[in-house]
């Protein structure tokens, strides 16, 4: 038998390769399984935007067309390159999770090609009908390309290197815009030879973008047996439907699509609010593109930074409430600018209180980078394989009807009279009651995010063998209990959610006790104390682990008054003894917290020998470094409470 691996056996062997070293994120466009892909989304949001606005411009500026007027332009040409997304994303997420993923990537930038060839003629012609056809053809290139760029990702990227690559997509994906923009506005202002320019421009990205998905390795399709519907209707109310079958995924498709209603909001009013409101001229409006995109940018790449490299949904919250803070105080920022002629750059930057309009506007954008890449990541990680492609879809429908409405809602508010300052305050608090309201909604992005805060602020936290941490399935979590915020590191250090078994009084406690409830832990107390929620505990932890998720419990039954490991009681076997009876063969992990005793959250003996926590604060100061050791999975079979406790000493002494 001839043992030479084929092409695509050596090319499956090299990605695995790749994956296993676990690169950073800018490492990632060194390996063909990301560089080609990130380059062709690349080529084609530059396209997208080099062309549109080049046209805008023409017909702005260069052209009289009675049916066309100036102000009306922008608006049309926005309608048309979106309504695609409204009428075709469900058949394009059918097509993606049909088909192998490089057929489509290639598919699409040879539909690229075509309609870039025809815009061509339509530049040198001056021809508007032609070049708005173009618009709507580009507008459906793009929804064709949405899901199959956010599928592939999961397909060919770990947990652990999903936040870095969204983040890269969608660094890469604005820098493309604004470079797209700037080009299209010089090429197209350019004497004489301005629209020929635009013309070999946009085929040569056509082109470009081709041949670099020529080099995107194979994707296999997820569901190859999938029969299409033809009909948009019933296959968007249905993938609205698939969507919303899964409660996290579906509250963060709203996410997203509301923070694309907010910055819809802003984007659309640069031009005015440069003129009206800074007083600056065309240049300063481009300024204000230039600092939004890149401050989306540096918040997308910074989400792998504060993440510790896995998907951390922690970090949304923190991202709305800086789109809330900077929207906010841009209004306060604004309100009394005094009226004066229209300024250039240089005039902009030479006045000081322009540069807190500038630094709002760039933080603002900086997270609402962060606020999306987490969501994005999360959707692609939950979402089942064989629907990832349709559930992407249904968000593109989500945006762009969010969109609109965005654009009619301010229409609106300017229309009654509202300055566009006015406008921005009533978008910041509005975005502040939306997500309090999805995090209460959705609890889990609340309780990771007050992680989040504790491991990065509180305590420099250290996780070694989390790669021990089942990544799907179910399994049992066994740790010591040294602090009452035990839990919360332990939900800081899995990319999954842990539903927690915790004694009954520890719900008593102020602030943290609200929390857990907000967590659905699983209260427990001792049968002698309270028979019914001893076994109502059991009977919802057996509900945990039958439904495939991660269940801990720390089995020395309170926390420790000495700082020392106490004997591990009876409920862990309890736990194991119901798994059996449903026919679960649950592996049990061992962990270990490692210098957390001591610091302000465990215990600690005042004079008289009470016993305390949470009294001193300083009394370790700041920054405590503190540490989880995550041990191998053990088999269920034969294990005993003195065989884990022994499991979770040796990993005290490790650490």
């Amino acid at each position: 038998m001839n043992s030479t691996p084929t092409g695509e056996q050596a090319a499956t062997a090299d990605l695995l390769t790749e994956t296993q070293a676990h690169p950073n994120q800018f490492a990632l466009l060194g390996q063909r399984r990301f560089a080609p892909f990130f380059w062709t989304q690349f080529a084609g949001a530059g396209n997208d935007n080099l062309f549109k606005f080049a046209f805008t411009v023409m017909v702005t500026y260069q052209l009289s067309v009675s049916w066309l007027p100036p102000s009306m332009a922008g608006l049309v040409i926005g309608a048309l390159f979106t309504l695609p997304y409204l009428l075709f994303s469900a058949t394009s997420g059918q097509l993606t999770d049909k088909w192998d993923k490089t057929r489509m990537f290639r598919l699409v930038k040879n539909l690229e090609i075509g309609i870039m060839l025809i815009a061509a003629w339509g530049f040198v012609e001056a021809n508007v009908p032609v070049l708005l056809l173009c618009v709507f053809l580009m507008g459906l290139h793009s929804t064709l390309f949405g899901p199959v760029k956010f599928a592939y990702l999961p397909q060919v990227l770990n947990d652990r290197e999903l936040t870095g690559g969204n983040g890269m997509v969608e660094m890469g994906t604005f820098v493309a815009i604004l470079l797209g923009q700037v080009a299209g506005g010089l090429l197209i202002a350019v004497p004489e030879v301005g629209h020929m320019q635009v013309a070999i421009a946009c085929v040569a990205l056509a082109v470009v973008g081709r041949i670099c998905a020529q080099f995107i390795p194979h994707a296999p399709a997820t569901d190859p047996g999938l029969v299409i519907n033809w009909n948009p209707i019933t296959e968007t109310w249905r993938n609205l439907k698939l969507a919303h079958g899964n409660v996290v995924v579906f509250r963060s498709l709203l996410g997203i699509s509301w923070m694309w209603f907010f910055g819809a909001v802003f984007l659309s009013q640069f031009p005015s609010f440069a003129k009206e409101v800074l007083h600056g001229d065309e240049h300063v409006a481009s300024l204000l593109l230039v600092i939004f995109s890149v401050g989306i940018g540096i918040g997308s790449l910074l989400c792998e930074v504060f993440s510790r490299r896995q998907v951390e949904i922690g970090l949304v919250p923190l991202g709305a409430i800086g789109m809330s803070v900077f929207a906010i105080d841009l209004y306060f920022a604004t309100r009394a600018l005094p009226p004066s002629e229209l300024m250039g750059v240089g005039a902009f930057f030479a006045q000081h209180k322009n540069w807190r309009v500038m630094v709002d506007l760039g933080m603002l954008a900086l997270s609402a980078g962060i606020y999306s890449v987490p969501m994005y990541a999360l959707i692609q990680m939950r979402s089942l394989p064989t629907h990832r492609a349709r559930i992407i879809a249904a968000n593109n429908i989500l945006n762009a009807l969010f969109m609109i409405a965005s654009a009619v809602l301010a229409g609106a508010l300017l229309a009654a009279g509202c300055t566009i300052p006015q406008v921005f305050l009533m978008t910041g608090i509005a975005n502040a009651i939306v997500a309090l309201y999805v995090f209460l909604l959705v609890p889990e992005y609340l309780l990771r995010f007050v992680a989040w805060v504790i491991t990065h602020f509180v305590y420099r936290f250290k996780v070694r063998g989390e790669q021990n941490i089942p990544r799907e399935g179910a399994a049992l979590l066994v740790c010591n209990h040294v602090s009452f915020v035990d839990a919360i590191l332990l939900m800081a250090a899995s990319p999954r959610p842990i539903h927690f078994v915790m004694d009954h009084r520890i719900f008593q406690a102020p602030v943290l006790g609200w929390l857990f409830k907000l967590a659905k832990a699983i209260p427990i107390a001792p049968h002698k104390e309270d028979p019914a929620t001893y076994e109502a505990a059991f009977a919802r932890a057996a509900e945990v682990l039958r439904e495939g998720d991660l269940l801990a419990i720390f089995p020395e039954g309170g926390i420790t008054s000495n700082g020392e490991l106490q004997p591990f009681k009876g409920g862990v076997m309890k736990i194991l003894e119901h798994a059996k009876a449903e026919g679960l063969d649950v592996p049990i992990v061992p962990m270990a917290l490692t210098n957390l005793w001591g610091s302000y959250f465990s215990r600690i003996e005042l004079r008289g020998g009470k016993n305390v926590a949470m009294v001193k604060p300083m009394r370790r100061g700041l920054f405590n470094r503190v540490g989880l050791e995550v041990g191998e999975p053990v088999p269920a079979v034969g294990v005993t409470p003195g065989l884990l406790q022994q499991r979770v000493a040796d990993l005290l002494q490790r650490g």
